[in-house]
């Protein structure tokens, strides 16, 4: 089994890598076009609806609601010989394009008051302004980017469908295409456009279309292309509807806290939405690497042990899945802290980006880095409750969750600004990850074992032999500002090398090695 899961989140993960490399690739053009003003704030909002209800249905509460129902059918075909799953693929996309449909269009139809609700501070700026103000371009941008729900939903279908069948490298590298259209229009696309924003808003729509056209030929190679049919009141379709319904408050609870964020700092100054998207950015490489990367592999595999009622096999399991993220995220969170400047300012401090925005967004980086870990551990922790098809705990834990954040918001924005929303994110990401954990370990599915624990220990001791070598490589603030772009670079891949290699020559000499990540089968 762990051979298995190896080779599934190393697949996952180099095909997450290529994404979030052009992804970091696509912000660095962005930054370059547009800095962190007005209309990078109001196209960065634009940018975030679509893709907070793309991970709260689609990504979040659909497929952790999904793959465990659609891995019990695929499973009872296998033992019984059965064509149950293609009825159910059939019954569950129709159902979800009519309800998909109707969103996409409301949402389109009423951009203004959409943006009127979740960027409130925009309303209230345009009503003392006069022209064009940051509310009227962002409900503008919002009816081109709207769409890219519908697509993204059918592939998150596509992906879950095509990750069950064990097929990961497909749905891991549909990303990649959705930050080369974002590219190509805004290197190319934007001459068509006045605004380069609008560019970048049809690079999105763009992106979302390819991504869905992208997956339908391995649909089909794979037997799941079926012609969609609605059935509401169908078995499948309800157990999935009820497992969903309380799933939207579980594992996308951070998705739902960082849109308060965004709603809390359009009444700041201007900058704090861009300040915080770039520093989720950054965030999101290491989390999305490793963090997504693995939960979308142990998913599935916990699905099927649940199914087969091997316990033992299940919480073994989630500890590889504990250990793989400490593997590399506490490398990570140290690494980053200590050069979150330079790379800041290596990937983004051109054209209207400038030495105060690095400033800024290392700021809020910082915050969110303190929560980096419990990011990581809510991805690998929730689907444990998923797979056993329970959503009503992730429901109640993700509540309380949300209401901390939004106490830490109240209590932090006023002292610290857009840092303060960050620190908040944090604070109460940890919370969640604490509660999710306490869940399993009161239910008896899961707790960390002894050998966990003192692999995390050796991790964190790695992370900070490494920590304590970057920052003895790397130059002060000052001295990375008096060197070009290329001096930049060398001097950025030198240091983040020799920390790579004294993190795992320290894990070596703590006596880590690979049969750690071996899962024994239980007797």
């Amino acid at each position: 089994m762990s051979k298995k899961l190896v080779k599934s989140g190393i697949v996952v993960s180099a095909m997450t890598l290529v994404s979030r490399i052009l992804g970091l690739v696509r912000d660095v053009v962005i930054a370059n076009m547009m800095g962190a003003g007005a209309s990078a704030d109001a196209f960065f909002f634009a940018n975030k609806i679509p893709n907070f209800l793309r991970r709260l249905f689609a990504e979040g509460a659909f497929a952790q609601s999904f793959v465990p129902v659609l891995s019990e059918y695929h499973q009872k075909d296998i033992d019984q010989d059965t064509q149950k799953t293609r009825e159910l693929i059939a019954q569950v996309s129709g159902t979800l394009g009519v309800i998909v449909t109707l969103v996409t269009l409301v949402g389109m139809l009423a951009s203004p008051i959409i943006v009127m609700i979740f960027g409130p501070g925009f309303f209230l700026d345009a009503l003392d302004q006069q022209g064009v103000t940051k509310f009227d371009l962002a409900a503008s941008l919002l009816k081109i980017t709207f769409p890219y729900l519908w697509f993204i939903s059918f592939t998150a279908l596509a992906g879950a469908i095509l990750n069950t069948y064990g097929r990961f490298a497909v749905a891991s590298f549909t990303p990649v295409l959705l930050n080369v259209a974002i590219i190509s229009m805004a290197i190319w696309g934007r001459t068509w456009f006045d605004n380069p924003e609008y560019a970048l808003a049809w690079g999105v729509f763009l992106g979302g279309l390819i991504q869905f056209l992208f997956q339908l030929p391995f649909l089909y190679k794979a037997g799941a292309l079926v012609r969609p049919r609605w059935a509401w009141h169908a078995k499948g379709v309800t157990k999935i509807r009820k497992l969903m319904a309380p799933a939207l408050f579980g594992v996308s609870v951070t998705q739902i806290n960082l849109l308060l964020d965004t709603q809390i700092a359009t009444f700041l100054v201007t900058g704090s939405v861009s300040w915080l998207y770039y520093a989720d950015r950054l965030l999101e490489f290491p989390l999305g690497l490793f963090g997504i990367g693995i939960a979308t592999v142990i998913l599935p595999s916990l699905a099927r042990l649940h199914t087969k009622n091997n316990p033992q096999e299940f919480s073994q399991t989630l500890d590889w899945g504990i250990k793989i993220i400490s593997l590399f995220g506490w490398p990570a969170l140290a690494g980053l802290m200590v050069l979150a400047q330079p790379i800041i300012m290596v990937l983004f401090m051109r054209g209207e980006f400038s030495q105060f925005h690095v400033i800024q967004v290392s700021f809020a980086l910082f915050a969110y880095l303190a929560g980096l870990m419990s990011f990581m551990f809510i991805k690998v922790m929730a689907p444990g409750y998923y797979a056993r098809q329970d959503t009503k705990t992730p429901v109640r834990i993700g509540i309380k969750a949300m209401v901390a954040n939004m106490a830490f918001n109240l209590m932090l924005a006023p002292f610290f600004g857009y840092v303060g929303l960050a620190i908040a994110t944090t604070l109460s990401a940890t919370l969640n990850a604490y509660w999710l954990y306490k869940g399993l370990k009161t239910l008896g599915v899961y707790q960390l074992s002894s050998v966990c624990y003192r692999f995390i220990i050796k991790v964190v001791g790695a992370a900070l032999m490494m920590a304590a070598v970057v920052y003895r490589l790397s130059p002060e603030f000052d001295i990375w500002l008096t060197m070009d772009f290329s001096q930049q670079i060398i001097q950025l891949v030198l240091t983040i090398l020799s920390g790579a290699i004294a993190y795992f020559a320290s894990l070596f000499i703590l006596g880590v090695r690979p049969s750690d990540f071996t899962i024994k089968n239980p007797s």
